[in-house]
């Protein structure tokens, strides 16, 4: 049986990193703060968002205004950006490995399901990806269940074996998931949150790019004629 390989979208696919410190410093400026830096950034990003705003010193009242009408300054502010970025270097290479493998791809994202399929469309990869199980929309953004739960829920109801499911992100989160439903943890560097934050998670392996994952699902036993 080929491994499932469960990805986290935003940093760890898709290269957007910078779109979301653009997006994070128009909303610091609407509020009179000042701007940050890549750096501080990724000592600081947390999800829900609402956790980073807090972070960066914002008011009560200031993430509550960002937060309401479905996140629009939020959103109206990163989706051009983001339009723009490319994938991770390597992942294109790894999804279609993975497509050709005829292994099972599953993205697991905080992000909305429509905006994040356009992007698959975009890129030209929407053929590489099985399912994506990500909120539906933004009015319930971070407001249903966790990613953790909604991965769990899918695992439950496609039989998928724990021990040879892949998870691969570039936040602390994917590790904790991996380690509460027992699956090989994959932390990449380069995304939202800094090289030390996501080695004082422990996850099991952490890589730079997607060419060294290729090497580890090798190293597992899968994808060996890649």
């Amino acid at each position: 049986m080929k491994p499932p390989l469960v990805f986290d979208w935003n940093g760890t696919l898709l290269d957007d990193a910078g779109a979301l410190l653009q997006t994070t410093n128009a909303i610091l400026s609407r509020f009179g703060r000042a701007a940050i830096d890549m750096q501080t950034f990724r000592d600081q990003c947390d999800v829900p968002l609402s956790v980073l705003y807090r972070n960066l010193g914002m008011s009560e009242r200031d993430v509550e205004t960002v937060d309401s009408d479905g996140s629009a300054i939020f959103h109206d502010t990163y989706e051009p950006l983001a339009s723009k970025a490319d994938l991770r270097e390597g992942a294109r290479r790894i999804l279609e490995t993975a497509r050709q493998q005829a292994a099972s791809t599953i993205i697991l994202s905080n992000h909305i399901v429509e905006p994040l399929r356009a992007q698959l469309r975009r890129l030209g990869i929407d053929d590489c990806v099985n399912d994506v199980l990500a909120f539906e929309s933004r009015a319930i953004q971070y407001k249903s269940m966790s990613k953790g739960e909604r991965l769990r829920l899918y695992m439950q109801a496609h039989s998928l074996n724990p021990g040879s499911t892949f998870i691969i992100g570039d936040m602390p989160v994917e590790t904790d998931i991996a380690r509460n439903l027992g699956l090989i943890s994959i932390a990449i560097t380069g995304g939202f949150v800094s090289d030390s934050r996501l080695q004082a998670a422990q996850p099991d392996y952490l890589i730079d790019n997607h060419h060294k994952l290729l090497r580890i699902l090798q190293e597992h036993g899968f994808f060996r004629n890649a």
